[in-house]
This record gives C-alpha cells, structure tokens and sequence, in this order.
C-alpha cells in the first residue's frame, strides 16, 4: 500500500537517548512508596475517536453487514456498539482483536442464500493479533463469509469473521505504529520491532505484553531481551496515573541483576516512547517497587551519521560541499588509488569497505587496503561495526559471506532464493539486519532478514527473511534511512528514477522522482536526508514535495554507517 509522504501518518519516537540518559540518574528503592520514573520525550499525535452508530430498525442483510464493518471503527466498551449487529449468543464468541484487514474501496456485497452473504474485499494490508502489519499485493482480493438470522424481526449476524475490516484511511486514524524495542547481542543498541495496535484501547498494556512476548519471529536469534525468562504482567495490565505507566511484573522479574534491571528499565522506556498518556515509567514486582541502579553505559538508539555526503570527486575521497571535499585521515589516499566502485564507511570512520573492478577490499586507516574478496561478479560490499565486510556474488545471492578485516572467510547460510539476481543489499547501523533487493525475470524482491551470530558475535546465517513491498521500476539500489526504515532507488525504461521507502513492519512511501538517471542511493538521518547520485554526476536529495540539487557533483556516492 503506497502512500504519499504528505498523507502518511507515522510517528517516530525522538529524544529516547536523552531519556534513557536521564534513566541513568533514576534509583528505584525496593521499599518505601513507587517513586516517578524517568521522563519520556516523544513526539505523539493526538488521536481521532471514532463513534458508530449501531442497527437501524428494518435494515435488510446488506445494510446490517455494511453497518457492523463500519462499527469496526469504534473499539469503545470492547467494539459495544459493532457487538448490537450479532446475535446475543454469538456477540460473546465474536473476537474483534483477532486482525485487521485494511480494505481499498467500500467491498462488494453477495447473497448465496437466504442466511448468507460474501463480502469481497481488496485487501491492502492485514494485522494479525500480535500487530504485525503486512502489505498485501496488488489485487488481493478477499472473501469473507457471514450469516444471518431475524432477531425480533431484525436481520442479525449469527456469523461474522473475528477482526475487522477498516478502511486504509480509517486504518491510519484508528491505528498507531509503536516499536517494540530489543537489544543487539553486545547490549550496545536498541533495535525496534515495529506493531500496529489501537490508538486508544490499551495501547500500553499492549506494547509491553508484545515485549515480555519476545520479538517477531523473523527478528529471532539477531535480537535479545533483558528480561528473564518467563516475565509477565503480574496484573495482566500497564495503568497510567498522571502520565506514569505502571509496569508490575511477576516474581520472574526478580532473578534480573543490576545490569540487567537498568536494560529492562531502558527497553520499557524505549518502547512506551511513542504514546501519548506517558511521560514516565515505574517498575515493580507484585506490587513492590524494583531497584534500578545508575547506569553510565547507555545503549543506542537510531545511530546517527554525518549530516555531509560522503562522496569520490575530482580523485579526491570525503566529506563534500558545493565547492570542497575534505579528505578522511588515513583513507582517502588508499580509497581513491583502488579506483573505487563502491565505498561504505564505519561508524568510527576508521575503516571502509570498498568495491573495486578487481575485488572488494577492507582499508583502515592506517592505510593498508586488504583484498578480502575476489570472485568475479561481485555486489556492492557492506560493512558491519563487529568488523565484517560482507560480499556476495550477483548471480548467486547464498553465497553471501562475511570476511574479518584480516581477510578471514565466514560463509553466511540463508534461505535466499536460488533463481534470483542479488542487485544491491546493506547491513543495519546496528548490525542485527540485512535489506536485500533481488530481481529475476521483471520480478523485484525487498527483504529483510535477521543476521544471527554466533557467542563470538561472527555471523553464521540469517533468519527466514520479512517481505517488503518492492519497488516498480528496474531495481537500482537500496539503503538503510533510519533505524526503522529502507529505502529503495530504481528507474523506469524511460530512465527516470524512482524512488520509495519501506518501514520495516510497516507501509509504503513514495519519495518522487528525482530528475535524471539514478545510480546510487543512501540513507542520512531520516527521510529528508535520502541522497541519489544521478549518472550525469549530480547529488540530488528531497525538498518539500521534490527533489532538488545540492550543487555538489560527484563520481562516487558513499555510505556512511
């Protein structure tokens, strides 16, 4: 489901360092009254409340069935008034919280019998339970089966699917995205698991039920929780008192140590960031406030880069402006004298991964380039801050292997399709995710997939991958924007470029058309910092509701980790 930028609805969650600095100063006693948690700064929308009206007397099959999925909208009192549209009996069975199904038009009404109907659906994406969102492709056509019965004279559902039937703009006013949020195996950053749930309904208790759950099942074994084992809400609820969520767990909780409380205390005030009601979190066990130590070691979240493209021109390698490049200490020289098709540099800007006509080399920056793949065919390398480069053939996307900067081979198993061509691919900042861009045949594949390693953080294989929605078009390049987000650049066989953005666990953005011809995109701090290197040599990036110039000209588009 593609929208437009100026119509997306999207929260992002802004500030979470600072709070989770702040969470350093917070000491929760284990006896005495629950004390304030930390503050959460967020950036929040208000929310739409939607009220339904309920059966009309001498409705007939039709007008009942098209006012209960109209109902869907109001969730109030447990979807009460969705619930006057059922037979008593079967109002207590119905389960409103099983899906969501995001519908394109109004659906087409069937009678195949005198108690039964279809309603037929395009579907543009569904939600399951848990709040995993899923774009479902184009035509996706659904039918869903209901049967009625007279109650007093009155037609009545004595059938109905569980879940809901929304449309994509009731969808977006009466759902939030929220990111659950999990730590990397080193503990250094939090890395978010994005779910879909009622923006006024229980919204809190949700997001932490999801995260004593555990992550989304193609996110496992990339990701780790602090939270002992077994942890659950010991009330089967979070309240919010004057803007603090309560979060009472069960005696698991209290087998955690020290280290692990202040992570436990930094993933529930990561997660709640994005709602509305809270501006702080109290913990406790069985109703006894939890110790949270200090905490110096704070973990990440989104990494940053430079705001400054990272570019090759005029034989010169880093940081540009319209009218100067400034070198990268110990880099630039061995970068550039490898006669680069591709560079990504480290976070610590100490070492890049660079393709090259003859290899894909690791340099540091002491200089010394080291060649550390020399197949032929080779993709765009993409660098890991573990110290991995990992290379992959195009024509053969299983033999993906990530290399030590000593030139050590670590072949990465998958479950990557066989008959498709790898075009481009990029490891998360955070180094727990891999977005790949496949083609076959005018086929176009986007995946994510989780990177598992092993007790030695070296990678081994990846999960079963997530499908994203691809890109139209002739698939070019794809990107990392943010923590939460990919973005892909293709061109149409006029030669145009395209370009979207894909929220991993959420919807489609179409970004434009950048003029001219695109060869290569990157990801900066969100989607205003999207750059595209177009093959006449300009550096393009979004203004508005386009894309303008920067009035830098370059070779070579670089990725900044």
């Amino acid at each position: 489901m593609i929208r437009s930028l100026s119509r997306r609805v999207r929260l992002v969650a802004v500030g979470i360092v600072a709070a989770l600095a702040l969470a350093g100063c917070a000491s929760i006693p284990s006896t005495g009254g629950v004390q304030t948690g930390d503050p959460i700064t967020s950036n929040v929308q208000s929310d739409i409340e939607y009220l339904p009206s309920g059966p009309v007397p001498g409705s007939d099959q039709e007008r009942i069935l098209r006012g209960f999925v109209a109902a869907g909208t109001g969730s109030q009192g447990d979807y009460a008034v969705a619930r006057e549209y059922l037979t008593d009996s079967f109002a207590k069975k119905w389960n409103p919280r099983a899906g969501v199904i995001v519908r394109q038009g109004s659906g087409a009404f069937s009678s195949t019998s005198d108690s039964q109907a279809t309603f037929t659906v395009q579907s543009a994406a569904t939600v399951d339970a848990e709040g995993h969102y899923t774009e479902s492709p184009p035509s996706t056509s659904t039918d869903l089966s209901f049967k009625f019965v007279k109650v007093d004279k009155e037609w009545r559902l004595s059938y109905a699917p569980d879940g809901i039937q929304l449309s994509t703009a009731n969808f977006d006013l009466v759902f939030r995205p929220h990111a659950v949020y999990f730590f990397d195996p080193t503990y250094t950053y939090l890395v978010p698991d994005q779910r879909w749930f009622l923006a006024r309904t229980s919204t809190t208790t949700r997001i932490v039920t999801a995260l004593l759950a555990g992550p989304s099942t193609w996110l496992r074994g990339a990701v780790v929780s602090a939270f002992p084992e077994g942890t659950q809400l010991s009330l089967g609820s979070v309240t919010v008192s004057s803007g603090t969520a309560k979060v009472d767990l069960t005696r698991d909780a209290i087998s955690a140590d020290s280290t692990a409380r202040s992570r436990m205390h930094a993933q529930l005030l990561a997660s709640l960031a994005t709602v509305a009601t809270v501006s702080a979190v109290d913990v406790s066990v069985e109703g006894n406030a939890l110790s949270i130590p200090d905490s110096s070691a704070l973990p990440q979240t989104n990494p940053t880069v430079d705001a400054r493209p990272l570019v090759i021109a005029k034989g010169q390698f880093g940081w540009a402006s319209p009218t100067s490049i400034s070198p990268i200490d110990g880099l630039t020289k061995a970068v550039t004298a490898l006669d680069p098709t591709s560079v990504e540099l480290a976070t610590k800007q100490n070492v890049a991964a660079v393709g090259s006509p003859s290899g894909v080399f690791a340099v540091k920056e002491d200089g010394v380039a080291r060649k550390v793949d020399s197949r032929s065919g080779l993709v765009d390398p993409s660098l890991d801050d573990l110290g991995y480069v990992w290379s992959a053939k195009s024509d053969a996307p299983r033999s993906l292997t990530a290399y030590s900067l000593e030139g050590v081979a670590h072949p990465v198993t998958s479950s990557l399709p066989t008959d498709q061509r790898l075009i481009s691919f990029k490891v998360s900042r955070d180094g727990t995710r891999i977005v790949l861009l496949l083609n076959a045949d005018g086929v176009t594949r986007l995946l994510v997939a989780a990177i598992i390693r092993d007790g030695d953080h070296v990678p081994t294989k990846l999960g079963d991958p997530l499908e994203l929605t691809p890109p139209a078009g002739n698939p070019v390049s794809v990107t990392w924007v943010d923590e939460l987000t990919v973005a892909t650049l293709s061109t149409n066989d006029a030669g145009d470029s395209l370009v979207s953005e894909d929220d991993v666990g959420g919807e489609t953005t179409d970004l434009g058309r950048p003029s001219g011809t695109g060869v290569e995109i990157v990801g900066g701090n969100g989607a205003d910092r999207v750059r595209v290197l177009t093959a006449a040599g300009d550096l393009l990036e979004p203004r508005g509701n386009g894309w303008e110039d920067t009035g830098i000209s370059a070779d070579l588009l670089a990725t900044q980790r």
